[in-house]
């Protein structure tokens, strides 16, 4: 026989309320302790019957279980209030940022002349000192970057005399060596040109 779907609403009738009630009582408290040694859970379950009487299962200690659901309760809504807050603080830290950042663009349409017409008096004195001092900065830094370039300059060019005086001396040492050379060579040829033989060529004296 097929059971019929059942509407979800009170059970009017006192008798099949409390019926239905023992038998799905049942059914959840075995579903639980199934639940519990089959997936290794820990599981507790309470139940409060219309007439207030209690019916519970717990797969370990219920007053530790409890205490582990109230810490972890506990610990989430912390956690998001933690969040909540952080949040918050990001929200106020972009809001400051993006009135900070219309605040410099404001400033610098300023600097490039742009938007100067509703400017004040005081407004443009102002425009106008910190452009100065603006140039002021660019003038000095120019400077610096300029002497360095000197500096550098200078400095390469004390290096490239200073090669130029160790190959002129290069130069100069090899000549002299070469003169030298050369000087040894018609010494050489000069004393084989003065060495004495005794060779005689012509008629032998007859006295010989």
């Amino acid at each position: 026989m097929v059971r019929g779907k059942i509407e979800m609403k009170k059970i009017e009738n006192a008798t099949s309320r409390q019926v239905t009630f023992s038998k799905r009582r049942n059914g959840l408290l075995k579903k639980a302790y199934e639940l519990s040694v089959l997936c290794d859970a820990q599981v507790s379950l309470i139940i409060f019957s219309q007439r207030g009487r209690l019916y519970e299962y717990s797969s370990s200690d219920m007053k530790k279980t409890i205490e582990r659901y109230r810490k972890y309760t506990k610990d989430h809504e912390t956690s998001n209030h933690d969040s909540e807050i952080y949040l918050q603080q990001l929200k106020q830290e972009a809001s400051h940022m993006i009135t900070k950042i219309d605040l410099l663009e404001f400033q610098k349409r300023k600097l490039l002349g742009q938007g100067i017409a509703s400017c004040s008096l005081e407004d443009l004195q102002e425009i106008d000192s910190q452009l100065q001092k603006s140039l002021g900065k660019v003038r000095a830094r120019k400077a610096q970057l300029f002497k360095e370039q000197v500096e550098n300059l200078k400095a390469k060019e004390k290096q490239l005399l200073e090669e130029n005086v160790k190959l002129h001396q290069k130069n100069v040492i090899d000549t002299w060596r070469g003169l030298n050379e050369q000087q040894e060579k018609y010494r050489v040829i000069d004393l084989n040109l003065d060495v004495q033989t005794d060779l005689f060529i012509g008629l032998p004296d007859r006295n010989c």
